[in-house]
């Protein structure tokens, strides 16, 4: 209560992970009661995104009704290969639920996701890539199973030698991902990492990857939609005031950039490469990003509710 009247724009949790995982749905509802009070908004990183991943779906809406406030769904997607090709049940339901309440959701645009390095992963994943870890940093960016190989171990007893540490997981389809990226409701979001020794190429690459490679060159969706996806959307999602609209009044937050040349230069060995086509970032009427470099000019401003 004291953050939200304080300005903040709602909760976020990460039910997947512990300690969040223990609580019951009645619990975070009863947390969460405040955002409602307020006008703010749920969102989350879902219990579940494999086998249960419609039962997330249904407990997320759920708590959103229960507060009525509206929801959203962090960094969508299907898990594991026996869940590849399930985008289709789950968007189907999500466009459901948008019938009876206020649900969108976030994307990005890689098969691959990022987060804490766990043993539970393993079965779900055709790779695996330490991103950084506390008692053997020398394994950043080596894949797990050549860090098992090293060690003399199996992979399961790998994870626990050098935890904690976090690693990127190849467990989505392309195809599942390009459905959920021209989704209606969906925003694009990073979800990037940028304390990770070795990151994901999402941190440096989301945005130019959905500009060049999914809009220009894929055709997904038009370069507008590309843009609004993740500008306009977000920020009446959001409810950021004078963002993601080019107007008169608005705060002056703008990208130039060669729509025939924008791409992606991070990659899974150099997940931190500055994308190419990027002329100039301007944040709050200063330029921040310049001739390929960043211009050390530090004018962002905290982002309250309204």
């Amino acid at each position: 209560r004291e953050s939200m009247a304080s300005g903040a724009i709602g909760v976020s949790t990460g039910t997947a992970y512990p300690p969040a995982a223990s609580a019951p749905t009645d619990e975070i509802i009863e947390v969460c009661r405040p955002v409602g009070e307020f006008g703010g908004l749920y969102v989350t990183h879902m219990r579940n995104e494999d086998d249960a991943v419609l039962d997330s779906i249904e407990e997320t809406c759920a708590i959103g009704k229960a507060l009525n406030v509206p929801v959203v769904i962090s960094h969508h997607k299907t898990v594991g290969v026996k869940n590849h090709g399930r985008s289709t049940e789950t968007l189907a339901l999500i466009e459901k639920k948008m019938r009876a309440q206020q649900v969108c959701l976030d994307c990005y645009p890689y098969i691959a996701s990022s987060t804490v390095l766990r043993d539970d992963r393993l079965a779900q994943s055709t790779r695996i890539i330490v991103t950084w870890s506390k008692p053997h940093p020398e394994f950043s960016g080596v894949d797990l199973d050549e860090v098992a190989r090293r060690l003399g171990v199996s992979q399961k007893e790998a994870v626990e030698k050098i935890r904690p540490a976090g690693a990127i997981y190849f467990m989505l389809d392309e195809k599942d991902v390009q459905r959920i990226l021209s989704f209606d409701e969906t925003m694009i979001g990073s979800d990037g990492l940028p304390h990770d020794a070795k990151p994901h190429p999402r941190l440096w690459g989301t945005f130019p990857r959905v500009l060049g490679h999914y809009a220009r060159d894929l055709k997904l969706f038009s370069l507008e939609t590309a843009v609004y996806k993740m500008t306009g959307f977000p920020a009446k999602r959001f409810g950021l005031s004078g963002r993601g609209v080019l107007q008169a009044g608005a705060h002056a937050d703008i990208t130039l950039f060669d729509p025939n040349t924008i791409i992606d230069a991070a990659d899974f060995k150099n997940g931190s490469a500055p994308a190419k086509g990027v002329h100039t970032v301007i944040v709050n009427g200063a330029p921040v990003w310049a001739g390929g470099k960043s211009t050390g000019i530090l004018s962002g401003r905290l982002l309250t509710r309204g």
